[in-house]
């Protein structure tokens, strides 16, 4: 496995990949909030890190790469009532564009690509987490981190 070195841009600086398991890269990146199709503002991700994850495995990497799928959201619930549909059926209808447009780039799939509605529970108790922990604040319902 050949050492590979990013360009962080917390920093601005190149640094060598340091997994914390050797040869394990764990990648989450956000994805698309599925309230119309896809644009090059959410499709810039998907394109990214699939990339990423194929140059890390030809590189000799283990590789798991995970892109939610925001199916519960303020644009979405505006979107469906300016459409006249329920936001459970618009978010499904896009998410599936948003999986065909993506297929349609041939970078095949993350491995996991969790719904929000789905992992909501757990989403909460780390929001908790973080506010409890002072690394995140609340204010007039949104959370910021410190």
């Amino acid at each position: 496995m050949r050492a590979v070195s990013l360009h962080d841009t917390r920093t601005g600086e190149i640094r060598a990949l340091e997994p914390k398991e050797p040869g394990r890269v764990r990648i989450y990146a956000c994805g698309p909030t599925v309230y119309g199709r896809i644009h090059v503002g959410n499709a810039r991700p998907f394109v990214v890190f699939s990339l990423l994850k194929r140059f890390l495995v030809h590189e000799g990497y283990r590789v798991v790469f995970v892109a939610n799928v925001t199916d519960i959201n303020d644009k979405i619930y505006a979107a469906a009532a300016r459409e006249g549909v329920h936001s459970d059926a618009l978010a499904r209808e896009m998410t599936a564009a948003y999986l065909a447009d993506t297929d349609g780039l041939g970078l095949g799939r993350p491995d996991h690509e969790p719904l929000a509605s789905q992992t909501i529970g757990g989403i909460i108790e780390l929001i908790e987490r973080l506010i409890e922990g002072g690394h995140a604040y609340a204010v007039n319902g949104d959370v910021y981190f410190s």
